[in-house]
């Protein structure tokens, strides 16, 4: 859907985006992470072209990206924008036209919006009258009213309470269903962790990672497995060549957890061998990290 090629952007004495390129797939929920001032919302904007990069190319469906291809981007920006004095319908109906709907096309969709997502009694109210929650709602009619091909979030979910965040992200995941590609950018990693196929990692102008988030968190995975058994704790489990015991075993329950990480040239079955004749096993699974100890972990190296 999106290819990013090598994209510098420059402000002033501050190189925001440096040599930065990534492939988001068609039908993808792609998580843009970083922490703050990596770069990410230099990127949105170029990719919406609301600035320009000083270096490199986008391309949009196998075409370099044009001013044409606005009407076929949705963009909820984490900055809110709406005409505080103007009527929630007049804006809606105002801003898709500007995407190229017809007035009537767009008055159609907006209330089956409205519906949608119970906001039937807003219709001639003026902005500035709503709540922050419900001018978040507005905001995401009017931005996905034309039926985008690809949707740009910037922090969605900020402002809304629990029940509306879920109404929220239960529409955006239904539109990705559809064949809407979403970009997707957050500091929340349980939504990201939950939400997203691939993600990219950005840290001072620089991309660090990218790829499929399973594929990530297995790659970053250190070979901890965590086995549960129902032996007394007193058992040595220590003496193998093919792992090491990580801290002490723990009881919950009548039932004890040990972590074990192997050693290089060695698989889980060799530890299982070893075990075998000295415990009663429960269970054995192996602890993969989320992509929150990922990010962190990789913010902290990469600033080292």
């Amino acid at each position: 859907m999106l290819s990013i090629q090598s994209i510098i952007k420059d402000y002033e004495k501050h190189r925001a985006l440096n040599n930065v390129s990534m492939e988001i797939p068609k039908g993808s929920v792609f998580g843009l992470l970083g922490p703050n001032g990596a770069g990410k919302t230099s990127l949105i904007r170029i990719i919406n072209q609301i600035t320009k990069a000083d270096a490199g190319e986008i391309y949009f469906k196998g075409e370099k990206l044009q001013e044409k291809h606005i009407a076929h981007i949705g963009y909820l920006p984490e900055e809110r924008g709406l005409y505080k004095k103007m009527a929630v319908a007049d804006q809606i109906v105002y801003l898709a036209q500007l995407k190229g709907l017809s007035k009537h096309e767009a008055e159609k969709r907006a209330k089956q919006w409205f519906d949608r997502l119970e906001m039937k009694g807003w219709w001639n109210k003026n902005v500035e009258d709503l709540s922050k929650g419900m001018q978040q709602k507005v905001q995401f009619v009017a931005t996905v009213i034309h039926q985008p091909e690809l949707l740009i979030l910037d922090e969605p979910f900020s402002g809304f309470d629990p029940i509306n965040a879920e109404m929220i992200k239960n529409e955006f995941l239904n539109l990705n269903q559809e064949g809407t590609t979403i970009i997707f950018s957050s500091h929340r990693m349980e939504s990201v962790e939950e939400l997203c196929s691939h993600i990219a990692l950005i840290n001072h102008s620089e991309k660090i990672l990218e790829g499929k988030v399973s594929d990530i968190r297995k790659e970053y995975s250190k070979n901890h497995y965590e086995i549960t058994y129902l032996n007394a704790e007193s058992i040595d489990l220590n003496g193998s060549s093919a792992f090491q015991t990580i801290g002490e075993a723990k009881s919950l329950e009548g039932k004890y957890t040990q972590v074990i990480q192997l050693n290089e040239g060695h698989q889980i079955n060799d530890a299982i061998a070893f075990l075998m004749p000295k415990i009663q096993f429960n269970g054995i699974q192996e602890i993969i990290p989320s992509i929150n100890e990922i990010f962190i972990d990789q913010v902290k190296h990469a600033s080292a």
